[in-house]
């Protein structure tokens, strides 16, 4: 009788050669801060595969060509937009929004004027319901919400989730956490889905960025607000460092970093003082006196 071993087929060779993949995966790294550990190859090498086929290239190499020389991005934007992972909700971590309106949007308040816009940015915002949350929370919580300008800016290195923050079309899954009040007040429903009302919509400043591009971020300055989530956990120490002097850049001073739950910044940069509000950790930017 035959052992299962012998009668196993043997293993396809890999469809990428080692020395490609790793190349590709230092280039990705270099254009995005974004770090494949061995555990991710299956997942990028389907993806690179799927990107082959779309594209009709002949060999990986081929592909790898169009990828870094393709005048217009497109092939690169597409690529980027394969291999990130989205997955939020609205009011995920609401503690966050909660210390926002009961702290930082008071203590902003006292030194701004009302004509000098407090800025706040989502990013990476993922399909919207981070920004839509915030300004929600915004509008239900804060009182003196009539009384200042408000900017809520949100961004993605995801092409397509940001087309789908700007359709702002969400399925009752995404909307599980929200009171019937929020829902009514906030949303119609669309068949089985739900939209967010047009004014809300057209309240969020939505863009494509990459925060491992320098000339893209110099649009991101004199901000108070940052909500940073679960986005440098995908990156090793040396892009996070260069991601968190990003954001150190972008705020103001006094300006703070809302990191995920899982996040902690003083294992990346001693430039933020941690502040405490109630049981929520928050990362400040020193003022320039400090």
């Amino acid at each position: 009788m035959l052992s299962a071993a012998a009668t196993a087929p043997a293993r396809a060779a890999p469809a990428i050669p080692p020395e490609d993949y790793a190349r590709f995966c230092e280039f990705f790294y270099r254009k995005t801060g974004i770090m494949f550990g061995d555990n991710k190859t299956y997942f990028v090498e389907r993806r690179l595969l799927e990107r082959l086929a779309a594209t009709k290239s002949a060999t990986f190499r081929d592909y790898f060509t169009l990828v870094r020389f393709q005048s217009s991005g497109e092939e690169m934007q597409n690529l980027v937009n394969a291999m990130t992972v989205n997955e939020t909700y609205f009011y995920r971590e609401d503690y966050q929004f909660e210390a926002l309106v009961r702290h930082l949007l008071p203590e902003i308040a006292r030194t701004r004027a009302p004509s000098d816009p407090i800025r706040i940015w989502s990013m990476p915002c993922s399909t919207g319901e981070e920004p839509y949350s915030i300004a929600m929370q915004i509008l239900e919580n804060w009182p003196q919400a009539d009384e200042h300008a408000v900017e809520i800016l949100a961004s993605d290195i995801d092409s397509r989730v940001i087309a789908e923050a700007k359709a702002g079309l969400y399925s009752a899954r995404s909307l599980h956490r929200l009171s019937p009040t929020l829902k009514t007040r906030y949303f119609a429903a669309s068949g089985d889905s739900f939209r967010i009302r047009p004014e809300l919509r057209g309240s969020i400043d939505f863009s494509v960025v990459n925060i491992a591009d320098t000339f893209a971020m110099r649009r991101f300055r004199n901000l108070d607000v940052i909500f940073c989530r679960n986005m440098l956990i995908y990156f090793d120490d040396s892009s996070r460092r260069q991601a968190v002097e990003a954001l150190y850049d972008s705020l103001r001073p006094g300006g703070y970093i809302c990191l995920g739950h899982s996040e902690s910044m003083s294992r990346i940069s001693s430039m933020f003082r941690p502040r405490k509000f109630g049981a929520t950790i928050l990362y400040q930017r020193p003022l320039d006196n400090d």
